[in-house]
């Protein structure tokens, strides 16, 4: 194998496809050389918007100040907080993870379960005496 020189589709200047370029592109399966000398690809890519991260570029999350509902330290989270839940930092959210959760959300992820559905309902069923789909 051997360095390529090819010419650039958009500026027609030349550039060199080199050896190791080559083989970079067969290891990933690429069947066609590049048509765009260096410069004009990322020239290209930047007013595309992409980074070269495969999905374009991450863009700079906003991030929003907030204190600590378990230790009172001020931190800063990618949301914005509201004052019906509780925001934690970094340290106490890991602690709350490794803790088995403890956050204060819904049993079942709000599904209806027979204990709710025996305070809703009284002590009869909801459906009926066998229950749903039972013989």
């Amino acid at each position: 194998m051997q360095d390529k020189t090819l010419t650039c589709r958009d500026c027609s200047s030349e550039f060199v496809f080199t050896v190791g370029e080559q083989e970079f592109f067969a290891e990933k399966g690429f069947t066609n050389e590049p048509t765009r000398c260096p410069a004009c690809r990322s020239a290209r890519k930047a007013s595309r918007g992409e980074g070269g991260g495969g999905f374009g570029a991450r863009r700079e999350r906003e991030m929003y100040p907030a204190v600590c509902a378990q230790c009172g330290k001020p931190t800063q989270v990618p949301f914005q907080p509201r004052d019906d839940r509780p925001v934690y930092c970094s340290d106490c959210f890991a602690a709350q993870r490794s803790n088995g959760g403890g956050f204060d959300r819904r049993s079942n992820s709000g599904r209806r379960d027979r204990y709710s559905d025996r305070q809703r309902y009284g002590e009869r069923e909801p459906y009926g005496e066998r229950g749903r789909g039972r013989r």
